[in-house]
């Protein structure tokens, strides 16, 4: 089969009749014509049909070693820095069509599988670890352009940080039993952004399980697996008008809270499990870190050019750029996307092959980045709202500017440059990006995207190569090696 169009990607979720919840209410009949749904789905729809365009087709797929079919470039392990940069490129392409805005874009998910399977025999000879499982599975994905929601953590019912379970029915996802057909697993996981709207769930567990040995696993199932169930939070789209919800219309994610009842997982599609050691070092091990984040800060930088170009009309459009504190901010934002970008080609410049073969980027450069990032978006986005100030607030809806109103709307907020319906379609844009519930979560969504940054700050600490700084001073006081 290999890549997939959009019109494939629709029909496939739309037959899987996933178990999906909103606002207390099973979903029924097609998803992808859902009013909460059907933005969203669109614009993956779009991706798909972006790869087998003529146009960009060889820019966003490669052919596969096995079959010869056209497959999508997320899915590649790059072996030269050439195939490494032609995958940003491609990332980029995606992130562009969204405005970086999609966070859950095919190709994160894909380049998550991709990496993990190409450190696969880090798994080989440990206890409960089926690496040929890993491979297998990743291949079947490649071939077929499986599309992945994935959870990672589960729910924070304590978040102390001794905390062990005691409830009688499982709350955190946990293995309950082990058959001849697989596992069967009970419990819930956080976070699956896009849940049942792929065709398949992809569940890690990442740390050390010192007491809850049965938490440690990672498998991938169908998302209309028997038993799982996809629970939604509210909508954060304020409705299918482009004019007046121009982002949250289109790309407005959902967010799910993943419950298993008794899901048996069958053993082909387990890949590790009651094995805590692996689940601590796996995702440490492996290329996750250095392939994910590689896809991440490239759509990151995207999304900071498509900041900074709505400042950019927002500035134009009030004729407010004489201001020196305007220049300041906007120069803010620029420095930001510069560093983000030096931050990432000082990634692929200092990229060498791992121990598995596979052109890995320099981790450290983008773990910057991913410090970083947290603290840049927030900013941003209060340098838009305090260069937008009452403007942000006073905005009519389109159905305004076809009402007898619209004379008043014409004379009274207009822009400098721009007449009032077109400065009104600025600044609701503005709006959406930063203030309403959609830019607020988007906010939310970069400022946690990686975890707590907190715990990655110390994480950096431990790992950063300190010691040779440390000598070269402690050579110049005369003093013996640094611990």
């Amino acid at each position: 089969m290999g890549a997939i169009d959009g019109k494939t990607y629709t029909h496939r979720i739309d037959q899987l009749n996933n178990e999906v919840w909103f606002d207390g209410k099973k979903v029924e009949g097609p998803i992808s014509e859902h009013p909460v749904f059907k933005g969203i789905l669109r614009e993956k729809a779009a991706l798909y049909d972006l790869q087998l365009n003529p146009e960009f087709q060889n820019d966003m797929t490669f052919l596969s070693p096995d079959t010869g079919n056209r497959i999508g470039l997320s899915y590649m392990q790059p072996k030269s820095l050439e195939e490494l940069i032609k995958k940003r490129k491609a990332t980029a392409l995606w992130a562009k069509q969204t405005h970086g805005m999609m966070g859950r874009s095919p190709d994160y998910l894909n380049t998550v599988l991709m990496s993990f399977a190409s450190s696969s025999s880090f798994l080989e000879g440990k206890e409960n670890c089926f690496p040929e499982n890993l491979t297998a599975f990743y291949k079947l994905a490649r071939e077929k352009d499986l599309s992945f929601t994935h959870t990672f953590i589960s729910p924070q019912v304590n978040r102390s940080q001794i905390y062990i379970e005691s409830s009688k029915e499982p709350i955190a996802l946990k293995v309950v039993n082990v058959k001849d057909d697989g596992i069967v697993v009970k419990g819930a996981r956080l976070l699956a952004t896009q849940g049942g709207l792929t065709d398949e769930v992809l569940v890690v567990s990442v740390g050390r399980f010192l007491f809850n040995e049965d938490e440690a696993f990672a498998f991938s199932i169908p998302s209309n697996t028997e038993g799982l169930r996809f629970l939604c939070r509210d909508t954060f789209m304020g409705g299918m008008s482009r004019f007046d919800h121009p982002l949250s219309s289109r790309f407005e994610e959902m967010d799910t809270i993943v419950a298993f009842d008794n899901v048996l997982v069958p053993w082909d599609r387990v890949f590790y499990f009651n094995n805590g050691e692996v689940a601590e070092e796996f995702i440490t091990q492996s290329s996750f870190h250095a392939f994910a984040k590689h896809q991440v800060i490239t759509r990151q930088i995207v999304k900071t050019e498509f900041l900074l170009g709505v400042a950019q009309l927002l500035v134009e459009t009030i004729k407010i750029s004489d201001y020196p504190h305007i220049q300041e901010k906007m120069a803010e934002i620029m420095v930001g996307l510069e560093t983000m970008r030096a931050l990432l080609e000082k990634a692929e410049n200092g990229a060498a092959p791992d121990k598995y073969g596979v052109m890995r980027p320099n981790v450290i450069p983008l773990n910057v980045a991913s410090l970083t990032f947290p603290k840049l978006y927030p900013r941003f986005a209060e340098i838009i709202q305090i260069m937008g100030a009452s403007g942000m607030i006073t905005l009519p809806t389109e159905n305004a500017f076809h009402s007898p109103i619209r004379k008043d709307l014409d004379q009274y907020l207009q822009g400098a440059t721009k007449s009032a319906e077109d400065r009104v379609k600025v600044f609701r844009l503005a709006w959406d990006l930063t203030m309403s519930s959609f830019g607020t979560r988007e906010t939310q969504y970069e400022r946690y995207f990686f975890g707590d940054p907190v715990r990655l700050a110390s994480q950096f600490y431990w790992d950063y190569p300190k010691a040779p700084y440390a000598d070269a001073a402690g050579e110049f006081l005369g003093l013996g090696g640094a611990e």
